[in-house]
């Protein structure tokens, strides 16, 4: 009997996330942990005593989970895969503890984790397309600027927002320019979320951070550990020092 497309469609299920692209879905989730508690701390009156717990909770087991999908990779041990295993196991550490934490003091525990989950992924990937036959095979279609730009939307390092019938992006250097974010949201690869990101300045608007789609996601994948095309097209491989590292570890004891 043969199968008819419509009955093959019912049994198609999308491929589970590579470890790379789960470490890259993990530094949206800081970013947006960051970005909700960023409009805490302006919002008018006090946050709620668990208005960032659950979050926290989350990011916590989500950072255990990506450690689990890259030991289950079974990769060849090198001393830059334990490196990463012990800087996601800081980042949960971290995310742990900032639950017990004003707000102001939970911002800063988690401030650098974007950053470390996308080196992390970097340095995976560049391990993975080493010493394994299936890492995903490069995107050809996306350019030097592309590729800088994906990768620093997904350190959440670049918001936009409009003014007197003109658009702005922000971020830091290198600079992603808004005809870049333009041509990435028409190939689908990036999006804005409207108003999730703090304002650029006390009383104002809040502005729109821009995210990776999972095509977006997937792109980046593809491409992240490819060769700087300038001064700095990607985060490097040895982030800075996580905020709160050691005073978390002791505490975890």
């Amino acid at each position: 009997m043969t199968e008819s497309p419509a009955d093959a469609l019912l049994f198609e299920v999308a491929p589970p996330p590579t470890p790379v692209e789960r470490l890259l879905q993990l530094a949206d989730q800081y970013t947006q942990h960051n970005d909700a508690l960023d409009l805490l701390m302006h919002a008018e009156g006090p946050p709620l005593p668990d208005a960032y717990a659950n979050s926290a909770h989350r990011l916590a087991s989500a950072t255990g989970a990506a450690i689990k999908a890259i030991q289950g990779e079974r990769l060849y041990e090198s001393e830059e895969l334990t490196e990463v295993i012990m800087r996601l196991r800081q980042l949960a550490i971290l995310a742990d503890a900032s639950i017990d934490l004003n707000t102001r003091s939970a911002r800063e525990l988690t401030a650098l984790a974007p950053e470390a989950a996308v080196s992390s992924a970097v340095t995976l990937a560049s391990e993975t397309r080493r010493r394994s036959a299936t890492a995903p095979a490069p995107d050809g279609q996306l350019g030097a600027a592309h590729r800088t730009a994906l990768a620093e939307i997904a350190c959440g390092h670049v918001t936009a927002s409009s003014s007197l019938g003109r658009e702005f992006t922000r971020s830091r250097e290198p600079k992603v320019l808004m005809s870049t974010l333009r041509a990435l949201e028409s190939k689908g690869l990036a999006a804005r979320a409207t108003g999730t990101a703090r304002a650029a300045y006390v009383g104002g608007t809040p502005l729109d951070r821009v995210r990776l789609t999972s095509a977006g996601i997937n792109a980046l994948a593809s491409v992240i550990d490819a060769p700087p095309a300038g001064p700095r097209t990607a985060p490097g491989t040895s982030p800075r020092p996580l905020p709160g590292a050691g005073q978390a570890t002791m505490r975890s004891r």
